[in-house]
This record gives structure tokens, sequence and C-alpha cells, in this order.
């Protein structure tokens, strides 16, 4: 299939594929009025979506979470979405997806009686993975912020407004990410998972109600394990994280970047750490290998 104008991107919009500008989607769609649906981001490489199964998995569970029946199965859902990567001409993208229960005809909090959920789709460039891997070598800047989000953070809500609040808080402070802290303990950045590094062990705060189960963040464990690298889920005290050797945010189309500054403090010696630099390696190893 021919490759799309990058100024073109193709859409899906229940059950058509068309130009994203003619994309239309009703004013009483419930995503609309009460962000009523459940969202997936799927980085792909060279025309490969990346752990393409565990993104469909999660995206399953966050709409049984939220009591809305999957409009498609697995296997539709594989097709749907390696058709919206075709149609936009392969390469390196990034998908995003969406589902909501639907348009209903009045607005009603109530679950409405009948009517097809919505599901949408679209694809973006998403840069190449090597030079984005050069730009961690700098680190980012992180800050601390509390964790004002609603308590059912695992589902992947396209309820975002506290996240986006609290990335704009980081952004003004001059900062790539907020890392968010409940009950004196880290949860997760306001779009990534964390990790920290102590004598050498690598740890990230267990799942839960405040934790989305991130899939780079799964991948980055499996990798941890293959390698004998000490790895570990356990709760993680905001003085830990000020006394951290390393910290990393982990998300599906960052990977795992270090943070060289937490609240205007250099973490270690300000520089992306060691352990770090060979997770990189094999994160890399590991993606290259899909994009053969």
């Amino acid at each position: 299939m021919a490759a799309q104008p990058a100024n073109n991107p193709v859409a899906y919009l229940n059950g058509l594929y068309l130009p994203l500008e003619e994309a239309r989607i009703s004013p009483l769609d419930r995503g609309f009025l009460f962000a009523d649906g459940v969202y997936e981001v799927i980085p792909c490489y060279n025309g490969r979506p990346f752990r393409l199964k565990q993104h469909i998995e999660r995206l399953i569970r966050s709409l049984d979470a939220i009591l809305l029946p999957s409009p498609h199965t697995e296997t539709e859902w594989t097709d749907l979405l390696n058709g919206l990567v075709q149609r936009n001409g392969g390469g390196h993208q990034s998908l995003y997806v969406q589902v909501t229960r639907g348009a209903p005809t009045l607005r009603d909090h109530r679950f409405p009686d009948h009517g097809p959920a919505t599901v949408f789709a679209l694809s973006q460039t998403l840069e190449d993975p090597e030079s984005r891997l050069l730009d961690a070598e700098t680190g980012i800047r992180a800050m601390t912020c509390a964790d004002t989000r609603w308590s059912h953070c695992d589902i992947k809500s396209v309820a975002l407004l506290a996240n986006v609040l609290l990335r704009h808080e980081a952004r003004q402070a001059g900062c790539d990410e907020a890392i968010l802290i409940r009950d004196g303990h880290v949860t997760e950045g306001a779009t990534s998972n964390i990790f920290v590094v102590q004598k050498g062990e690598l740890l990230t705060p267990p799942l839960g109600p405040h934790i989305l189960d991130g899939i780079t963040r799964d991948l980055v464990i499996e990798l941890a394990q293959q390698y004998e690298i000490p790895v570990r889920e356990a709760p993680i005290a905001e003085t830990q994280l000020a006394q951290a050797d390393e910290i990393w945010i982990s998300s599906s189309t960052r990977g795992a970047r270090p943070v060289v500054l937490l609240d205007g403090q250099p973490v270690g010696d300000g520089r992306p750490g060691a352990l770090w630099r060979t997770m990189a390696e094999h994160y890399a190893a590991f993606r290259q290998a899909l994009m053969q």
C-alpha cells in the first residue's frame, strides 16, 4: 500500500479509514462530555507496532474496568491497528487509540441503554529511536509534586486533566517531568513510570490502584531479569528518592530515560548513571531485533 503524505495522515473512526481532517465525532460523545473512555499509545518502529499484544491486552483490561465491552477481539484490534500503520506509510509512528461509551441522543450520567462505542485511532510521526537515545545521554530534569489524581490510576482513562496540570507545573518550573508523591511514597510520573537505583539494585513501585501497569515498565523489568540486574518491586519513600544513585522514567514513546536533576539537585553525580547505560544498551538491542 502506498505511503500517505506526511501532511495527510489517515485516521480510523468507527469502521472507516479516512483522512484525519475529515474525522468527526458527535459533541454528545461521552468521551467529550464525561471523559467516559480509555486509550492506548503504541510506538511503531519500521512499521511494526512495539509490544502490540501487551498494549491490546491492557486496552481490554481498561475497558473491562469501566464496564465497557470491547468492540473488537484481540485479532480484530491487531488487524485494525496494522491497517492504520500501513495506510500511514510504515516507518516510525506513534499510534493513539481511544474508545468511549459512544454518543447517545441525550446527555445523561447514566450508562446509555444501547448504541455502539466510539473507536478512534490516529497516527503521528515518531522520532528515530536512535536519535532519542542520544538525546537521553544528557538526561532530563524532574520535580516532585503531590499526586492529586483520582484513585484508579491503573485504568488508562482519558480523564487526564490532573496529569496535564501536573506536567504543566513541571514545565513552568523548567522541568521535563513531575514525579508524583502520595502519602509519602512515589507513585509514578505525570506521564511515566519510575525506577530508582540504590546500591546497584533497581527498584520500582509495586502495581496497585495508583500506578499504571506500564508496558515499558514491564519490559525494563524483563530485561533486568534476563541480564541478571538486581530488580525488585517495592515501595519507594520520598526520602529514598532524594537519596537515589539513579532515577529513571519509562514510557512507551520515550523508552527508559535518566533523570539527572531532581528538585534542582543533582541525582548521583548529575549525569546518566552506569546502570542506566547498561539498560539502554539492552533496551536498544531488544528494539533493534524487532525492527529487522
